[in-house]
């Protein structure tokens, strides 16, 4: 069965790595404006998620002009999907209990 992943209840780690799914790269300001945090709020949580291995950071420069992306790693994206999982098998068992103790 799909375990809950204890550093992807934080609704704004989940956001971040949700998001990134859509994307192979990132880049920060993107990801910052569409979760709406902070440059350092941010910057905290991708340290946490790249401690983990779930985000790689890739610095560059765009017109002399230094840049950071955000890519959501394999490990990240297996979490993902097996925290989602989770979620969902918790809500099913809800809907099958609740259905068995409504009247009718």
């Amino acid at each position: 069965m799909a375990e809950i992943d204890q550093l992807l209840l934080d609704p704004t780690r989940l956001a971040i790595v949700s998001l990134l799914t859509a994307a192979e790269w990132a880049e920060f300001g993107f990801v910052r404006d569409s979760v709406r945090l902070s440059d350092s709020a941010l910057s905290k949580q991708v340290t946490t998620l790249s401690r983990s291995e779930y985000v790689e950071v890739r610095k560059g420069y765009v017109n002399k002009r230094p840049r950071t992306w955000l890519n959501l790693t394999d490990s990240g994206r297996a979490a993902l999907s097996e925290h989602i999982s989770a979620l969902q098998a918790i809500a099913e068992k809800a809907r099958v209990h609740g259905a068995q103790r409504s009247p009718g």
